[in-house]
């Protein structure tokens, strides 16, 4: 498109169709690396020589550096704008992902995926931000278009992960699925650089609150640490955990210009029932992935390849559920329903042993691509109407925090029910505890009245 057909495009009021294409893939680089490393687990923890205990850091270390980055990452994209933030953080992408491949051993590892949380971090609110700024020059209240476009591309990287990375694992072994970050990042530099605009946000400023970014970071890491591995012995980090929350607290209270503003954020009671489904919906779904791909492999006996094909018929109908209600804008019934086919597939995982069919999988499988298509885009609609639009990138990263923090839930499960192995044994104890955590999230979704409320007026699409 020529500048002369862009102006005339704003002119009419229009969306930037140019943007969906960086927003769409460096979107997508947390969920792919996200869903992919599922299969990857096992051949890692051969080639190492270590158990699912140590493993699970893969995992953990990064959700725990998205868990932080998103809401940082998020207020830098408020103040100076979405593309700077999206080119450093796709290019740091880049960089782990060629770390990672030439990683001697598990803590390189390891470090390649705290850079790949940091990394990735950018992209989500970056769109968020782009999105609202979009809705401002053309006044269009809701672009649902492209926040569909958002959705069913992350859901469907998400779903399609697994099946992904057992591919690329059968073809180049586990390396593969860290390298293909290089060609990804390459890919959204380019485009960032070419299309993304170089405006800050009309009324940001350059005061950016680092110590309260400190503190938050402080807080979240020791209770994650505790959560990896949880003991009377290690009683010091939820205690440095509070103290350094009550210190973030505090200092947020105080000062003009919070990283987090908690006056706004706890006064919006509808957005913080989001943050806490978020949460609760995330725990369910990565606990499945992760300890289902493990099961499949070490106690169903299959390679990565079979596991992630296995995984297939998830994908299918998680892109099928996506793509059919994505454009709704009311979310409670897709909330709703979507917290009853958890229920569902986790009550199914009782039904598993070594020997179980083929067809049960598949079926499973099925069940649980249900939820996925649901609940993802129903709460990524519920914060565009529920957030303050001023700090749009901040709260679309606090979305994204609560996200892995349920991730984070979901690897030090696997850490403490996997702990001699993915047996069939300690699929069942994850699964009982997966039912009472479905059933919490379904609780909410019932009980949460707020949501009646959200995609009442009229949406605006695309064009």
């Amino acid at each position: 498109m020529t500048a002369a057909r862009r102006r005339r495009r704003a002119e009419k009021g229009g969306f930037d169709r140019r943007l969906i294409a960086p927003m769409i893939l460096g979107s997508i680089l947390n969920p792919i690396n996200s869903s992919m490393l599922a299969v990857a687990l096992v051949p890692i923890g051969r080639a190492f020589g270590v158990p699912p205990s140590q493993t699970a850091w893969l995992v953990s270390g990064l959700y725990l550096a998205t868990a932080v980055g998103q809401p940082v990452i998020g207020r830098l994209v408020d103040t100076f704008g979405p593309r700077r933030l999206y080119l450093l953080g796709t290019a740091l992408a880049g960089l782990a992902g060629l770390l990672g491949t030439l990683a001697p051993n598990l803590w390189v590892l390891v470090a390649s995926r705290v850079l790949l949380g940091f990394g990735t971090s950018a992209a989500f609110p970056a769109s968020m931000s782009l999105l609202r700024a979009e809705s401002d020059r053309t006044g269009r209240r809701n672009p649902s278009g492209v926040l569909a476009a958002l959705s069913v591309s992350n859901q469907v990287v998400a779903v399609v992960g697994p099946a992904l990375g057992g591919l690329l694992i059968g073809a180049g072994g586990w390396q593969s699925i860290f390298g293909v970050n290089v060609p990804l990042s390459l890919m959204c530099l380019v485009l960032g650089a070419l299309w993304l605009p170089r405006a800050t946000p009309s009324g940001g400023t350059t005061r950016i609150d680092v110590p309260g970014m400190l503190w938050f970071a402080g807080s979240l890491t020791a209770f994650m640490f505790f959560l990896m591995n949880p003991a009377v012995a290690h009683w010091y980090l939820p205690v440095l955990g509070l103290a350094a929350g009550a210190v973030f607290v505090r200092r947020e209270l105080g000062v003009a210009q919070p990283f987090i503003d908690l006056r706004v954020l706890g006064g919006n009671v509808p957005l913080l029932a989001t943050f806490t489904r978020q949460c609760l919906a995330y725990t369910t779904s990565y606990a499945f992935f992760y300890g289902y791909s493990q099961w499949l492999q070490e106690g169903r006996g299959l390679s990565a390849s079979q596991a992630g094909l296995l995984l297939l018929p998830l994908s299918a109908t998680a892109v099928g559920v996506t793509a059919l209600t994505g454009r709704r804008s009311r979310v409670r019934g897709r909330l709703v329903v979507g917290a009853l086919f958890q229920c569902l597939g986790c009550a199914a995982l009782l039904l598993l042993r070594a020997d179980s069919p083929v067809w049960l999988l598949v079926v499973l499988s099925a069940v649980v691509g249900i939820p996925h298509g649901l609940i993802g885009p129903a709460h990524q609609n519920a914060l565009y109407a529920q957030a303050d639009p001023a700090r749009m990138g901040s709260t679309a990263g606090l979305l994204r925090t609560f996200m892995y923090i349920g991730a984070l839930f979901a690897a030090a499960a696997s850490a403490v029910f996997f702990r001699g192995g993915a047996t069939s044994s300690g699929l069942h104890a994850m699964a009982w505890w997966l039912i009472g955590v479905a059933a919490v999230f379904l609780v909410l979704c019932t009980a949460d009245r707020s949501l009646g409320r959200v995609g009442i007026s009229r949406i605006d699409g695309l064009s």
